[in-house]
């Protein structure tokens, strides 16, 4: 338990790249939303109607505009700390999980972020000039319920996924991502491949979100298996 506590303060030391970044790009993906919006004003949109609402509330930036760095946080977390947690006396096994204690810390950090802000827009009337920024359809449309799990478990994927590409270089070098990325692909093409024939009106209406919380849990935990196997075999570079 000690080694993972140490390989787990180890990643926050880095505390600007584990709290303060994040907190920025929100910051910056909030002030890109609010000049979207007043170009669609001056060019004619009416705020608080109808078609202003629904076409604001499709505004994905909160969701997407974090993703990428999500994973390049993920990446790093193993390929610059790896080696020196091993130099501290760390297992390889400790490490991943003390990885993943990290990840989900930042995770559960981000999603309070997201409540918070969700829960100001809301109070303000949607930053008094109808702004839906945290309020949108990806994020459960204004649903703290549906916000939550959907940010701290997009985050821990995320973050995991990131782990595992950083896992692959560990093991295999600059051509570990690559393949990695193009098993993936393959990977993902056959499932859609099997599933969509599948699909009918009648799933889509029998559709529930746990099942994304389900298959979000299943990659983070094949992520972080994948990430202690391929670390196993890694020479520290």
């Amino acid at each position: 338990m000690n080694s993972i506590q140490a390989a787990t303060r180890l990643h926050l030391t880095k505390k600007n790249m584990t709290f303060g970044v994040p907190l920025q790009i929100v910051g910056l993906i909030a002030v890109i939303s609010a000049l979207i919006v007043l170009i669609i004003w001056r060019a004619g949109g009416t705020p608080g109607s109808e078609e202003w609402i629904d076409g604001a509330r499709s505004n994905g930036g909160m969701v997407f505009g974090l993703l990428g760095f999500l994973v390049y946080m993920g990446v790093q977390s193993i390929a610059t700390t790896f080696p020196f947690a091993l130099t501290l006396g760390s297992t390889r096994k400790a490490f991943v999980a003390g990885t993943l204690v990290w990840a989900a810390v930042t995770s559960a950090y981000l999603a309070l972020i997201y409540a918070v802000l969700l829960l100001v827009e809301l109070a303000t009337d949607h930053w008094f000039v109808g702004i839906y920024i945290f309020d949108v359809y990806y994020l459960g449309t204004g649903n703290l319920l549906i916000l939550l799990p959907t940010v701290f478990l997009g985050s821990l994927g995320a973050l995991t996924i990131g782990a595992l590409f950083g896992a692959s270089w560990a093991r295999f070098g600059n051509r570990g991502p690559i393949f990695l990325g193009a098993g993936l692909a393959i990977v993902l093409l056959g499932l859609l491949a099997l599933v969509i024939p599948l699909i009918t009106g009648s799933v889509l209406a029998d559709f529930r979100l746990w099942w994304l919380a389900a298959a979000a849990v299943v990659i983070i935990a094949v992520s972080a298996v994948m990430t202690l196997q391929l670390l196993r075999s890694a020479v520290v570079r």
